[in-house]
């Protein structure tokens, strides 16, 4: 028990001194756990005869990891994935199990090891890939949701593989593999017939979607009703763990039974307060499983020889990404999602572990190679963060290239009317003004968006609308009005900027993300600024004024005083705005803030009080008349 504990100490001092210091150099969370288990272990040797238990235990954090997975996709999700899942998971497990069974055949290795060693090294890292993809807020972009559905496959593929493995075996190996607590169900299932084993595998299976369908609902709601939290975290623990133990019984997967029940969970409404149980305990045991990771790595193995073990994991590396960059250039991703896809995805997995100590017991690999590659595992799964630090960069370096992936439009005709930008913004903003009668020119950087809008009857151009030679073509020179809603607000500040200089006559509207995005466009000589969240906000506030008392009439009104005196006062602060200061170490900034929002809440709470048709404008400033801000063409209070 004293041992336990200390172990248990030196975890947590190195987890809570590494790990931050290692997200706080962007290098993630992932790289910092891997760190601490290099300290604690080869490099400290601080790890006792705990270690093994230990490691069983941390690997219920990748388990708990697939049941939150689960409960985020509902089985119409699912269904809708058939494509990705199949194509390019099926895709990238067949070839490069092919591929690396191939190079090991010609490197002397018989078949059956060549075949095996293909399956354990065609699966990538789950856990490290998915909690690196969440902390980057990558994950829903169009790589990171390739990169999720072949992990997904990958993740189901691991049954297949375990059901092939004792058919590539020199021997019947199950009887070796019964022996000891961690293989109760393995000698289950071996001491059955084929069809009995199948007929347990596929009642299991079937068991798991019906106690997540209809057993499980129930059951909560009946916890939750006894209106004790620490009733509904053991329910929640309780659902995780009784379902991983039934996997293990029947020598399947304990993983894959929990994404199943997560999934079947997915639609249910206990399914936010399951994620909210879960989490922490997720997050500990996942952190303690990269911690095994990194203390179980054999470094002497690396120092005896380093040329092989490296040379085997960069080969490794560069042949998965090959692999993938090719599967990814079929499926026509863009460069930033085919870089993300390539370099996400292209080490080994923790569930290689899991089979190769399968492939040991089943007498398939030897121990010396076995050892080899778990090193070779560890060390492709160490260098993931870093092939992430590498997208990043690459991603800069297109992003700054700024160059499309294919030829720009040919701009046939210009309007008086430029609109930059065609997303959910710009597009509602193009449509009420054609439909007006009035011609506008289209700009945006996306082919896809163009390409829709041609479909459904509304012209549009492809290209670049920051680039100069974009904007002469659209005729910037001629034009009146000038819409800048691209979503990115950097480009927006950099269209708006370059087109002021241009023509300092033209009238801008531009959108703004939030005020501090208001004040720098105002700066770089907007005439109109809009923040595209602010009247559907109103209005959502009009409703509940509505809803908690007042009339509609009386909630309209005081929705036009809101309206006006807050874009009055956005204008006042935006001269006292300073670039590059944060606004709450502001003073001057702080203090105006105070006393407009003192008169806009006096101006409102009067409004019917004093029956005052016309509320006072704060610290004297000029009404909405468009009334002249000095140098620019007319502009009107800001927001």
């Amino acid at each position: 028990m004293e041992n336990f504990l200390l172990l248990a100490t030196v975890y947590l001092i190195t987890m809570v001194i590494a790990v931050p210091l290692s997200a706080r150099l962007g290098l993630g969370s992932v790289l910092g756990y891997l760190i601490c288990g290099i300290l604690i272990g080869p490099v400290l040797n601080l790890t006792g005869s705990e270690m093994s238990d230990l490691q069983h235990f941390a690997e219920f954090g990748v388990v708990m990891m697939l049941f939150l997975i689960g409960l985020e996709l509902e089985p119409r999700s699912l269904w809708n994935m058939r494509r990705k899942l199949i194509g390019l998971g099926g895709t990238q497990i067949l070839s490069t199990i092919l591929l690396i069974a191939l190079i090991g055949v010609g490197l002397g290795l018989d078949w059956p090891v060549a075949l095996t060693v293909g399956m354990i090294l065609s699966l990538s890292s789950t856990a490290i890939v998915l909690q690196t993809l969440t902390e980057k807020g990558l994950m829903q972009t169009g790589g990171g949701r390739s990169a999720f559905s072949v992990l997904l496959t990958q993740d189901i593929a691991v049954i297949p593989m375990i059901a092939l493995m004792p058919l590539l075996a020199p021997a019947a190996p199950h009887g070796e593999a019964g022996h000891g607590e961690d293989h109760i169900g393995e000698a289950l299932m071996a001491n059955l017939p084929g069809w009995a084993a199948t007929l347990a595998t596929l009642a299991a299976v079937g068991a798991v979607i019906l106690i997540g369908q209809y057993l499980i609902r129930p059951v909560f709601r009946f916890v939750v009703s006894s209106h004790l939290r620490e009733m509904e975290t053991a329910m929640a623990l309780l659902i995780v763990v009784g379902i991983a133990s039934l996997m293990i019984l029947v020598g399947l997967s304990p993983a894959l039974g929990t994404f199943l029940a997560g999934v079947m969970l997915a639609g249910s409404e206990f399914r936010h307060e399951l994620e909210s149980q879960i989490e922490p305990f997720k997050g500990l045991l996942l952190g303690l499983f990269f911690i095994t990771v990194g203390a179980g790595m054999d470094f002497q193995l690396l120092f005896d020889k380093p040329v092989p073990v490296l040379g085997v994991t960069t080969a490794l590396i560069g042949t998965k990404a090959a692999v993938l960059w090719l599967i990814a250039y079929r499926a026509r991703m863009g460069r930033k999602d085919r870089s993300l896809f390539t370099l996400s995805l292209a080490q080994a997995g923790e569930f290689g572990f899991v089979l190769i100590s399968y492939a040991v017991a089943l007498a398939i690999l030897p121990e010396d190679l076995a050892k080899g590659f778990l090193l070779v595992i560890a060390l492709s799964m160490l260098v993931t963060p870093l092939l992430f630090i590498i997208h990043a960069q690459i991603r800069r370096r297109l992003s700054e290239m700024s160059e499309p992936d294919t030829p720009d439009d040919d701009i046939d005709e210009q309007q008086p009317i430029i609109i930059a930008g065609v997303g959910r913004f710009g597009q509602v903003i193009n449509r009420m003004v054609t439909m007006s009668g009035f011609r506008t020119t289209v700009l945006d950087h996306d082919l896809k968006v163009i390409q829709v809008m041609r479909r459904f009857g509304f012209k549009g151009y492809f290209g670049d609308p920051t680039r100069p030679e974009i904007l002469a073509a659209a005729g910037l020179e001629k034009a009146r009005i000038l819409v800048a809603a691209l979503d990115d607000p950097a480009a927006n500040l950099k269209l708006i900027t370059y087109a002021r200089e241009r023509r300092p006559d033209l009238h801008i509207i531009a959108r703004a993300r939030d005020r501090v995005n208001v004040y720098q466009l105002y700066a770089a000589g907007a005439n109109d600024i809009v923040r595209e969240l602010f009247d559907s906000s109103l209005r959502a506030g009009r409703y509940v004024l509505e809803n908690a008392g007042l009339s509609a009439f009386e909630a309209a009104e005081l929705e036009k005083i809101f309206y006006r005196l807050d874009r009055a006062s956005l204008r006042e602060l935006a001269e006292v705005w300073k670039p590059g200061v944060p606004l709450e170490q502001n003073p001057e900034y702080i203090q105006l803030s105070r006393e407009l929002n003192r008169t806009l809440e006096t101006a409102l709470m009067n409004r019917f009080a004093d029956n005052a048709d016309d509320p006072p404008s704060p610290s004297g400033s000029q009404q909405e008349t468009g009334a002249d801000l000095g140098g620019q063409p007319q502009r009107t209070p800001l927001g």
